[in-house]
């Protein structure tokens, strides 16, 4: 066992049903007769595994596992209320995004140095390679590693280093998009763009994150537009506790080509619409709407409306280390509640498609992914008739 796959093993296993509790229908909810063979089940969730995929909703900052967060504070010599695993551990509960938000920020006053960001790419890298991830778009939050007086070069030169050596590593290719904190004051997000003029060429994108309710897309239309100037692709979490207005708004004002989580606009037929005459995205993140209680149970995210609807969906892991599972454990959570791998190979292709690597690299990605696709048909996993685009 290598030490990448050693420490893989340390991550809690995500939620899934058990060998003996029947599956569920996922066009039905209704569940199927009798349970899937423990065979069926280890032949198809290892088709997963091996199904090339891209990520395109991943906050770098939350694959922060309590493991390297205590080792990276013991070696810049920052103080933590926990001084042991377990304690640490503990503090993973959350009730809510807020008090998620709250871990987050804290922890992530353990990165200081440029060292510090390579190491956590790298990990993320080895996990993400681990679980059938070609190319992965990542989003960093450097306002507050600012507020902590860590310079945006520190941060982005350790970052881009780890994409190299993990691209070197494993073959992965990665981007990153700039994220903007909602809940802090856009006159400090006009001030990162100041910053980030300099260094655009590193960059895909912006995106907007962090708390939802109370901060509309609105708030940052003049932030978009001049990043649109500079250049930069555009994304915005909305619609995950916010309305589906949110989601609107992110439409209409910022322009997004993509829309992180998007759960509520479910709620907006006309929307859905939208959504689907222009071929937008949907970066869903199912475990982690499952942790923070946007849903109560798996069942009741609106992936297969949107399937059934024409939107293109797309699955990943936003905040890994906090939400107990990285991205094949949220493409297994699907499958346990009855998604075929079809649902779940379509889902993969399109974050392929919807993803900004360049025309070359996606035409390589497709052809990995064709390749998967008839040896999954072969191995009868996968309908060899079926219609993925």
């Amino acid at each position: 066992m290598d030490e990448a796959q050693a420490y893989r093993d340390t991550i809690p296993a995500a939620p899934h049903a058990s060998s003996n509790t029947p599956t569920h229908d996922a066009s039905t909810n209704a569940p199927v007769d009798g349970p899937i063979s423990a065979a069926a089940s280890k032949a198809t969730v290892e088709m997963l595994r091996r199904m090339p995929k891209a990520e395109l909703h991943l906050h770098i900052e939350g694959t922060l596992e309590p493991e390297l967060a205590l080792r990276l504070a013991r070696r810049n010599g920052v103080t933590l209320p926990w001084k042991d695993l377990g304690t640490l551990r503990q503090q993973y509960e959350f009730s809510n995004l807020q008090s998620f938000l709250d871990l987050y920020y804290q922890l992530m006053g353990v990165l200081t140095t440029a060292d510090d960001f390579r190491d956590l790419m790298l990990d993320y890298l080895d996990r993400a390679a681990a679980d059938g991830v070609r190319h992965a778009e990542i989003f960093f939050d450097p306002q507050v590693h600012m507020a902590n007086g860590i310079s945006l070069d520190t941060v982005m030169d350790g970052l881009i280093e780890g994409l190299r050596i993990g691209g070197e590593r494993h073959g992965i290719t990665g981007s990153l998009i700039v994220c903007i904190v909602r809940d802090m004051p856009v006159d400090s997000a006009e001030a990162l763009l100041d910053r980030i003029a300099l260094r655009v060429g590193d960059l895909v994108g912006i995106g907007l994150d962090s708390a939802e309710v109370g901060y509309p897309p609105s708030l940052f239309t003049k932030v978009f537009a001049r990043a649109r100037r500079m250049g930069l692709r555009v994304v915005a979490h909305a619609g995950e506790e916010g309305p589906a207005d949110y989601v609107g708004e992110a439409l209409d004002l910022l322009r997004a080509e993509r829309i992180d989580h998007g759960c509520r606009a479910i709620d907006d037929e006309t929307l859905v619409g939208r959504l689907v005459e222009a071929h937008v995205p949907l970066t869903m993140c199912p475990l982690s709407n499952l942790r923070l209680n946007v849903v109560d149970d798996l069942r009741d995210l609106p992936i297969r409306r949107y399937l059934d609807a024409g939107v293109i969906v797309t699955v990943n892991s936003d905040d890994p280390a906090y939400f107990g599972g990285y991205i094949g454990d949220n493409y297994r959570a699907l499958y346990d509640i009855g998604y075929t791998l079809d649902d779940l190979a379509r889902c993969a292709r399109a974050s392929i498609t919807g993803s900004f690597a360049d025309e070359t690299r996606q035409r390589a990605l497709l052809e990995e992914f064709d390749a998967w696709h008839a040896t999954a048909a072969i191995e009868g996993t996968a309908r060899p008739d079926s219609t993925l685009a």
